[in-house]
């Protein structure tokens, strides 16, 4: 099924929903647009991410992928003169509501950055960090999802001997993995990634791409990046942007293979990007 929508410059897009075993929609992105104070970089998208999926968002450098990815846990919100109109609701609830309390949202929605940001601690005070910020102090809980979270990033089995070894020791990708072990030890329903490889050597990218198929399901993953083999690997849906708007939306494999927009067909296919 698809659906055609005008946006601002009256150009059509097509946003194709297929509904591949999902348990209904995560995030609703509807009629978004954003400022950088006079300057707009988003333009009215709408768009449903379902969830339990991996959604991969690319296109060229500077088509706001970034941008709309951190407007989803309101990252942007650190940057003075943003200003923005639409709505983007998660599990039904508009996240810029008055009385949403932003800190549970980034904590509901955890985020990895490009560079692997470990905090110079050691390799459990990393991983329990979310949890003592909230005041968690029993031992046993903290214990229990040092192990289930380094678990869960694919990491346990090759750090449980020296956990208490500072954690900028680790090599890139197990800093990665590590920060990956550090967002979902919050609990959250969402993990954001923006371009969680782009400092990683095929092998940490490769342990990347497994673990990202490895949560897929346990959680909604989002992930921005410029690599197109990359998102033909790890995503279900794609979400093609050019000059901050999505412009086409659907399956991965259709999006790469047979895309409805010719804007989109000349980016997958290296025209121009």
């Amino acid at each position: 099924m698809s659906r055609r929508a005008d946006d601002s410059d009256k150009s059509t897009v097509t946003l194709c929903y297929p509904m591949k075993g999902a348990e209904g929609i995560a995030i609703e992105i509807d009629n978004f647009s954003l400022w950088y104070g006079n300057k707009q970089a988003l333009f009215s998208n709408s768009v449903d991410l379902e969830k339990g999926l991996v959604t991969a968002l690319i296109g060229p450098s500077g088509c706001g992928k970034s941008t709309l990815l951190r407007s989803l846990n309101r990252m942007n919100d650190l940057i003075d003169g943003i200003k923005f109109t639409g709505e983007i609701r998660l599990n039904g609830e508009n996240i810029f509501k008055r009385e949403i309390d932003v800190i549970s949202l980034r904590k509901t929605m955890g985020m990895v950055f490009q560079k692997p940001n470990p905090f110079p601690m050691s390799i459990a005070e990393n991983v329990t960090y979310p949890l003592k910020v909230d005041g968690i102090k029993d031992k046993t809980i903290l214990e229990e999802t040092v192990e289930k979270s380094l678990k869960g990033a694919a990491l346990w089995d090759e750090v449980k001997d020296r956990l208490n070894n500072n954690a900028l020791g680790l090599s890139g990708g197990q800093q990665q993995r590590l920060c990956i072990a550090r967002a979902i030890a919050g609990n959250p329903d969402v993990l954001l990634m923006d371009e969680p490889c782009s400092a990683l050597d095929p092998l940490a990218t490769g342990k990347i791409e497994d673990l990202i198929s490895e949560l897929k399901g346990a959680y909604t993953i989002v992930i921005v990046t410029h690599n197109m083999q990359q998102a033909g690997r790890v995503s279900d849906n794609t979400a093609f942007m050019y000059l901050g708007k999505i412009i086409e939306y659907g399956e991965t494999g259709s999006i790469f293979t047979k895309p409805e927009i010719k804007k989109t067909q000349d980016y997958v296919t290296g025209r121009f990007g």
